[in-house]
């Protein structure tokens, strides 16, 4: 009888070791699971970023090349994404770049002065 009582309690044991081990992947796999998906989306974000920032760089090239100052934005294709830029102001040029990718959006605001073919920046600011 003392044989059959061991014989239970090895499979008893090896039962519970096998749950314990089950619950252990499941929460690692979740765990790689979340990351991967946050990690797609702080990329995206960057990607946002860096199309919101050439089109703040595509505007101060535009009004470089156009010294009449006949330039007020345009919506640019940039990659995967759409960069919406808007240009305000006369001497002192306010450029505000909206950069687009999927669900995620950065703007940038961009305010300088053109004078004499000359344009300077007095602030390149990430802007809600």
């Amino acid at each position: 009888m003392k044989k059959r009582n061991k014989t239970g309690q090895a499979l008893v044991t090896l039962l519970v070791f096998i749950a314990v081990a089950t619950t252990i992947t499941a929460a690692a796999t979740t765990v790689t699971l979340i990351n991967s998906q946050t990690t797609g989306k702080f990329a995206q974000g960057e990607s946002a970023l860096t199309i919101a920032q050439t089109g703040a760089d595509n505007a101060i090239l535009r009004i470089l090349r156009d010294p009449n100052g006949t330039y007020s934005g345009e919506v640019l294709t940039v990659g995967s994404g759409t960069a919406t830029i808007t240009v305000g102001g006369s001497s002192v040029k306010t450029i505000i770049s909206e950069g687009q990718d999927g669900n995620f959006i950065r703007k940038i605001q961009v305010v300088g002065t053109f004078v004499n073919n000359t344009f300077t920046v007095s602030s390149w600011d990430l802007v809600d």
